[in-house]
């Protein structure tokens, strides 16, 4: 816990969220597929780097990353949420990877010396921290020279109706912009520039691509029972609500969908925005601080 109650708040929130998100962890990996292996791809990773992955949630990326770095190569999968961490460890040893550990670890202030990694990986978690700028400057600084940064994030949010929707449908009931102001979003980097602006400050060759994640759900009921469980503060609030209040937000959401239904269910567009860049030369330490070659495991 810290002294900022934003900072509480959003840690409570995914902390709460990680019953949900252990039950659709598979699901999680499955729609989080294509962009895992695109942010692989990007960090041109390699048989033994080592790895950091924060937000890690499920530890989906991380996991997939250390059947590519084999066993001379480590994982650190690591959270803000300790429910987080320990669902991903529970998943790492049913997978028997050995070369996989866990960590709580805040990524505006990341508790690893300068130089520790050969790449860092964040998938869809930079855009919900309130200093974005200082967890890149963080990721920046504990990877090695010539080191990757790879972040995910999403793209914007008319371009993801499978979540702008409900967003959507929440802010017209509620009669307030949700989430509310100051308070960071699912979409809050998906401006034209802005993941390359926070890149650029620290590393070179940045590259920015955009990934289709498209959701397929059987029926609006399945989509029902996924996202909003999955949303962060979304289950809560609709939880706190009355029930009159809640079936009318599930009814606005069920009618927008109408435009994406097919003979087999709802075909909903998705794009995400994979941001990788190259660490140029060693970040500066701090006063009294030592260089770190390989993360304690």
């Amino acid at each position: 816990m810290t002294a900022d109650p934003l900072r509480n708040s959003l840690r409570a929130i995914w902390s709460a969220a990680a019953s949900s998100w252990g039950t659709h962890a598979d699901f999680l990996d499955t729609r989080g597929g294509v962009v895992t292996r695109a942010m692989i791809d990007a960090a041109s990773l390699r048989l033994g780097d080592q790895v950091l992955e924060l937000a890690c949630g499920p530890g989906g990326v991380g996991m997939a990353a250390a059947e590519v770095v084999g066993p001379n190569g480590n994982v650190v999968l690591s959270d803000i949420a300790p429910e987080m961490i320990a669902l991903a460890d529970q998943r790492s040893k049913a997978r028997a990877l050995g070369n996989v550990s866990i960590r709580e670890i805040d990524m505006e202030a990341i508790d690893f010396p300068d130089a520790s990694f050969d790449v860092v990986f964040c998938r869809e978690g930079l855009m919900l921290v309130p200093d974005t700028a200082k967890a890149v400057a963080e990721a920046c600084r504990v990877v090695l020279p010539g080191g990757r940064v790879v972040f995910a994030v999403w793209g914007p949010r008319d371009r993801n109706p499978w979540l702008g929707v409900l967003l959507d449908v929440i802010s017209r009931r509620l009669g307030v912009p949700f989430p509310p102001p100051g308070v960071p979003g699912p979409f809050s980097l998906s401006d034209e520039g802005s993941l390359e602006a926070l890149l650029s400050a620290c590393l070179r060759d940045v590259d920015i691509r955009e990934v289709e994640t498209p959701m397929h759900a059987d029926s609006f009921q399945q989509w029902w029972t996924v996202v909003p469980s999955l949303a962060g503060p979304v289950q809560p609030l609709l939880a706190s609500l009355p029930d009159e209040m809640t079936e009318a937000i599930r009814g606005d959401a069920q009618a927008a969908f109408d435009e994406y239904a097919g003979p087999d269910g709802y075909e909903l567009p998705g794009v995400s925005l994979v941001g990788v860049g190259r660490r140029e030369s060693a970040p500066a330490r701090r006063l009294g601080e030592q260089p770190g070659s390989t993360p304690p495991l």
